[in-house]
């Protein structure tokens, strides 16, 4: 695993458009179709990555909880998987069942997503605000594997922030993590 920092995409960025197959329900979905009016996470994951690993099951109740709220999730693979057959589609859809992912899980095949958000690691996380615009970028917790159990802190915050109509600090830490498997 090659450790790798995000690249933290300027704040106030509007959102990149995407239309990606969905891995849990089959269906091809845009960034209109997932918007929401309180926040939309948008997350680089992938199947294989033991930073991922680390924060799967506190991000499924983060996702849970912040759902009840209004706050949308998703989950982008972005990683090449000709080199990479760990992270290929089908076993997307069997991570998503086993985690019991409350989000759509999407494909993006020819990384062109990944590029437009600056995307670099999994996991790497981005929070748009009501208007699309980037509020928080950066890591799920400070916690890394085996350095104690995973938080969500960071990203809490920032959601805490957003859904009480505050700004979120701008002081951000970068995600850290995989790097993504380019072609």
């Amino acid at each position: 695993m090659a450790l790798t920092y995000s690249t933290m995409m300027d704040l106030g960025t509007t959102a990149p458009d995407f239309s990606l197959p969905d891995t849990v329900s089959g269906k091809t979905l845009a960034l209109a179709d997932l918007q929401s009016d309180v926040a939309t996470v948008v997350t680089f994951i992938c199947n294989h990555c033991p930073y991922v690993h680390h924060v799967n099951s506190k991000l499924v109740e983060i996702a849970k909880a912040y759902q009840a709220q209004g706050v949308q999730f998703v989950a982008i693979s972005s990683n090449d998987v000709r080199s990479y057959p760990q992270d290929a589609p089908e076993l997307m859809t069997q991570v998503a069942a086993r985690e019991g992912y409350p989000f759509p899980y999407l494909f993006d095949e020819s990384q062109e997503v990944a590029r437009a958000y600056g995307a670099e690691c999994t996991p790497d996380f981005f929070v748009f605000d009501a208007q699309l615009r980037c509020a928080y970028r950066g890591r799920f917790d400070e916690t890394r594997p085996g350095s104690g159990k995973a938080t969500g802190s960071d990203l809490g915050q920032a959601l805490d922030a957003l859904i009480a109509g505050h700004p979120v600090p701008p002081d951000q830490a970068p995600s850290m993590g995989c790097s993504i498997k380019w072609k």
